[in-house]
């Protein structure tokens, strides 16, 4: 396994800190998160009687752990953090998981032979874009009147890990009232450095097909068996509110945790359904610790008291811990909206194929550098005024009209108990609103800069960062991810709110190796949400990508981390040159001075009369370059879809289109074709028949070239 990187927060050392207090007698006292409210709250008011105590002061004979690690020590408490707490009973489950974020956790456990080894400091680790970040704290807890703890608690009293996982945390995300109101993915990410992959549930199509709602169920137990993490949650719609309880006992806009997903075989006599014996179940978890579901399998129903325990034994149907039950997925796909699946990513050298390998890069979206002794230039920042807005912005052929999206998980003011920040659907908004709401930042800004928003915004798109891979050989899945810097720290200071973000990913010609000047072909495309990831997963066709990461609106700056994760292996590099680089050799010809694409679409008629076709390969030659196709198979009608690019040095000269046929000893040419292009061109489509053969067969073969365009320079 290769190590990740592990940084301190606020620079405070675990190790160094501790050696300290030992070495002074004395128990720590964090400076930088004291025992005050401003650890508390940022808006609210302390309730009467709060208190700051540790552990000892609580309870007799206090632990870290009792009994191990499960999700019956979470009880959410008094704070609105529902989707974190439920990201926690994930991580519970899997030793693998809480020991990265609880490390050392054995040399953290009072002592109580040797208690003047304890120095009243925990430390916790938590993934940030990239990097593990080790928080320190003391164990001084808040305290309600009545002498219970707070906020987070386990069900046993002298447990605390959960407690101080939580404090921690806030202290990372700046108070603890910074973490009311959240998304259970961003949670997720944080405490394992996995992807979160967001799924919507299409309740009525999944009512209506039993196929589609077994291939969702086949989807979800994939990654349950590996080892992904999974939460859900019911989203309110238009005028229902978050956290009103539903007839059947499950609470709107509350996350819950998937910890079991099963394919079991009954008795048909308890089932009682017309002979049907198979059942698709889900186990859920309600981080409150209480389990209110009332419908068919739900605690005391007619189900459950018509199986002994031997046969739940037998089908696998157990309860684990408090707060846990069952439901048929029928009845889970017709109340659930959202499920979220957290991918865990092992950066290890070796790979099993079902795995995902990951590659990563960092970037910014930032304003052009400065020239010295000149003024910077002025951006008309965002204060997020689209924020809570999920958007897709249109196409190529339709830039500048975006379009109306489902909105992400956002931040809600006032959050309550349990809250979990469902988002809601938005109007269209039009280009002249949208250049409202950017201060009309100024579209002649300097081609260097790297916050250029979405494709909306065609004048400046593609001053975006450039990000290029490659997938060979055959189609590839991808699952691409895009994490901005967090925020939440700011939210003390009136600011906090995540950037909308999103990306496009671009099918470039198969050699360009400098940046996209002109939008050709869209691949994919996320839709913008103010998260603080948004991923996207396709499959794609052999051949160039660039992924433009942005913010939807220009002149917003700020950094980004990008992942791109597939199953074979695929690199990713940053384009930052707008021309290709030349060769030692180059620098002693002429400057480049026209660029020209060309678009080999398809060839036909190379089938003989009377005979197999044979195995095709196409090379496009310019200058000293040449582009060569993969070789089509017994294929008298190839589908080439080649596009190559050349920057040309002898824009007079011809381009030319070869077709070869591979033979076992040699290739032999089936024919040739020229193209002559102009220094500056539009597109245009040309159909040209093929000469030259040298295989001696009469062909009367053509190619397609529906695009080939020229362009100086000096003009892009």
């Amino acid at each position: 396994m290769m190590l990740e990187r592990v940084c301190d927060f606020q620079g405070q050392s675990f190790h160094k800190l501790r050696r300290a207090c030992l070495r002074r007698g004395a128990l720590f006292k964090d400076p930088l998160f004291p025992a005050s409210t401003q650890s508390l709250f940022y808006k609210r008011e302390p309730p009467p009687g709060l208190s700051w105590r540790r552990p000892s002061e609580i309870c007799k004979d206090p632990r870290l752990f009792v009994d191990g690690i499960s999700t019956r020590d979470l009880h959410q408490g008094s704070l609105g953090n529902c989707w974190m707490v439920a990201a926690i009973s994930c991580l519970a489950s899997e030793p693998s998981l809480w020991k990265k974020v609880i490390p050392g956790h054995m040399d953290q456990e009072w002592n109580p032979k040797c208690p003047d080894v304890y120095a009243g400091i925990f430390h916790f680790r938590f993934w940030r874009l990239g990097c593990w970040v080790d928080v320190v704290v003391d164990d001084r807890l808040p305290v309600s009147g009545d002498g219970v703890l707070l906020f987070c608690r386990s069900a046993t009293p002298r447990e605390f890990w959960s407690a101080l996982l939580e404090k921690a945390y806030a202290k990372l995300n700046g108070c603890y009232e910074a973490l009311e109101g959240g998304n259970t993915a961003e949670a997720l990410i944080d405490f394992t450095g996995g992807v979160s992959e967001p799924l919507h549930l299409d309740s009525e199509a999944l009512s209506l097909h039993s196929d589609q709602r077994r291939t969702f169920f086949q989807t979800l137990a994939k990654a349950h068996e590996r080892k992904a993490l999974i939460t859900c949650s019911i989203r309110p719609a238009e005028g229902e509110t978050v956290e009103s309880v539903l007839d059947c006992g499950l609470v709107r806009g509350h996350a819950y945790g998937i910890t079991a997903v099963r394919k079991v075989r009954l008795a048909e006599k308890l089932l009682n359904r017309g002979g049907m014996s198979k059942l698709f179940m889900v186990r859920m978890r309600n981080p409150w610790g209480t389990t209110d579901w009332t419908g068919a399998w739900s605690q005391g129903s007619q189900q459950w008291q018509q199986m002994s325990r031997a046969d739940r034994e037998k089908t696998g149907l157990t309860v684990r811990d408090v707060g846990e039950f069952w439901m048929e997925f029928e009845d889970f796909c017709h109340y659930f909206t959202d499920v979220v699946v957290c991918h865990l990513v092992e950066r290890v050298q070796l790979w099993p194929s079902s795995h995902w390998k990951e590659v990563r890069c960092y970037g910014e979206w930032a304003p052009a550098p400065t020239p010295p002794g000149a003024s910077p230039s002025t951006l008309h920042h965002s204060n997020n005024t689209l924020g809570k807005n999920s958007i897709r912005p249109g196409r190529a052929e339709q830039q500048g009209n975006m379009k109306e999206a489902r909105l992400g998980e956002s931040r809600q003011e006032g959050c309550k108990e349990g809250k979990c920040g469902k988002g809601k659907l938005v109007k269209k908004v039009t280009k002249e609103e949208g250049e409202k709401i950017s201060g009309r930042w100024d579209t002649q800004v300097d081609k260097r800069s790297r916050c250029g928003g979405c494709i909306n915004h065609r004048d400046t798109f593609l001053h975006n960062p450039q990000f290029m891979f490659e997938v060979r050989g055959k189609e590839e899945e991808v699952l691409i991810c895009l994490q901005q810097e967090d925020r939440r720290i700011q939210r003390k200071d009136g600011g906090g709110e995540n950037l909308p973000i999103g990306f496009e990913v671009l099918k470039v010609e198969v050699n360009r190796c400098s940046r996209v000047q002109c939008v050709v072909e869209q691949a994919a495309s996320s839709i913008y949400m103010d998260s603080r990831s948004v991923t996207l997963r396709g499959t794609l066709v052999p051949g160039r990508y660039v992924v433009l990461p942005t913010t939807f609106l220009p002149g917003v700056t700020g950094r980004f981390l990008l992942r791109l994760f597939s199953h074979s292996h695929v690199r990713l590099r940053e384009l930052r040159e707008d021309l290709p680089t030349p060769s030692v050799f180059q620098c002693f010809l002429p400057q480049p001075t026209v660029v020209t694409t060309v678009h080999l679409r398809r060839a036909s008629g190379l089938r003989p009369p009377k005979q197999t076709a044979p195995d095709v390969y196409a090379i496009v030659r310019c200058e000293n370059d040449a582009i060569r196709t993969q070789v089509f198979k017994e294929e008298g009608n190839p589908e080439f879809n080649l596009r190559a690019i050349f920057y040309r040095r002898y824009p007079n000269t011809h381009i030319s289109v070869e077709l070869w046929s591979r033979g076992l000893l040699w290739d032999s040419m089936l024919g040739r074709a020229r193209l002559q292009t102009a220094e500056s061109e539009r597109s245009r489509s040309l159909v040209i028949d093929l000469r030259g053969g040298q295989s001696g067969l009469a062909y009367q073969g053509c190619i397609y070239v529906e695009t080939s365009s020229s362009v100086r320079l000096t003009d892009l």
